[in-house]
């Protein structure tokens, strides 16, 4: 079955303790502040989302690793979609939001679409999220996340998973400035907790190559209602 939105079953989580996610109208200005100077920020989150919810969703897709439950991902959608190992070699599994930690992050995710919304007037309708994995050696070259004009993808978020993820590690982020893109103008260490937010069009970023295994997800708010037909 190749559907990109496949989402495996997961085994029957442990004992999940809720856990709020701490935000505040502050907070939101900031990441409002963030896109509109320079489309794009980093953040460290990990006390807003709390260190229970950040090693149920590491344990999810650790899970999903080690049971080969996750798809190798491609590039485009539909009838263009593409597995070119030469562009991006992670594997993913999309989120559905069943599970207790997922539910908590789909609430995070939620909250951020509307503050948005609320503050720069962006027409985000909903969110797609995925989890990734990269393993030694995989990469993903430097691309934008959704193309001009296309009025999909507006808002890209990505989370980070990994403990004790050091620079020697690899697979950082490597962010390109929107005005010049062959000017770096940031590198996010994916270590646990850290999120990264940018606009889908604006902004070109790659992940270099890992050193060793590093989950993370990736989040999308849109503004279109419903998928696009695959």
């Amino acid at each position: 079955m190749n559907d990109p939105f496949f989402a495996p079953t997961l085994p029957a989580p442990l004992e999940h303790v809720m856990h709020a996610p701490v935000i505040s109208d502050q907070w939101l200005d900031e990441l409002a502040d963030g896109l509109t100077e320079n489309g794009w920020m980093s953040q460290d989150v990990a006390s807003r989302l709390g260190e229970g919810l950040l090693s149920g969703l590491c344990n999810e897709v650790q899970i999903l690793d080690r049971t080969q439950s996750l798809r190798r991902a491609g590039v485009g959608r539909g009838a263009d979609l593409l597995r070119d190992r030469s562009v991006r070699r992670d594997k993913i599994a999309w989120l559905q939001g069943m599970t207790p930690v997922q539910a908590d992050l789909f609430a995070f995710f939620e909250t951020v679409r509307l503050g948005l919304n609320q503050r720069l007037f962006l027409g985000l309708r909903r969110f797609e999220a995925h989890y990734a994995t990269y393993h030694q050696g995989d990469f993903y070259r430097r691309h934008v996340d959704s193309f001009q004009g296309r009025a999909s993808r507006v808002v890209s978020l990505v989370l980070y998973l990994n403990k004790g993820w050091n620079e020697d590690d690899g697979g950082a982020l490597q962010v390109y400035n929107r005005e010049n893109e062959n000017e770096i103008c940031g590198i996010v260490l994916p270590r646990a907790g850290r999120m990264a937010l940018f606009m889908s069009e604006e902004i070109p970023h790659e992940v270099l190559p890992a050193n060793r295994t590093r989950y993370s997800i990736a989040c999308w708010f849109r503004c279109d209602e419903v998928p696009l037909p695959l």
